[in-house]
């Protein structure tokens, strides 16, 4: 499965995910830090990513559009890029899940528990 990491979300992720997301990227590294959400959208789905954000837009695209591309929304607020990468390998198992559903186009992912 490969990430499309949005702008809104450190471009750091992307290494520490290789392991268990492999080929993903940043919007920045794609040249896409500019782009609009619906060219991220484009981009994404032309190559074969699911966009991961923290973005509500893209939420609204994958209800107006459908898939391809999915979306994994991140619900976690404003919280370090530890506890994002926490929070997503700690659903790996619900986002493989979600990436074998060919009609879902939205995974919302809430933030860790609190204690």
């Amino acid at each position: 499965m490969k990430l499309l990491v949005d702008q809104n979300l450190s471009r750091n992720l992307v290494g520490r995910l290789r392991d268990y997301f492999p080929d993903s990227a940043h919007v920045t590294t794609l040249g896409l830090e500019a782009a609009t959400d619906k060219d991220v959208w484009d981009h994404a789905g032309e190559h074969g990513y699911t966009i991961v954000s923290k973005d509500s837009d893209f939420r609204q695209l994958a209800f107006l559009h459908g898939p391809p591309p999915k979306v994994i929304w991140l619900r976690v607020g404003n919280v370090t890029t530890a506890t994002v990468l926490e929070v997503l390998i700690d659903h790996y198992e619900v986002i493989e899940a979600f990436e074998s559903a060919a009609e879902e186009a939205l995974l919302v992912v809430p933030g860790l528990p609190r204690e």
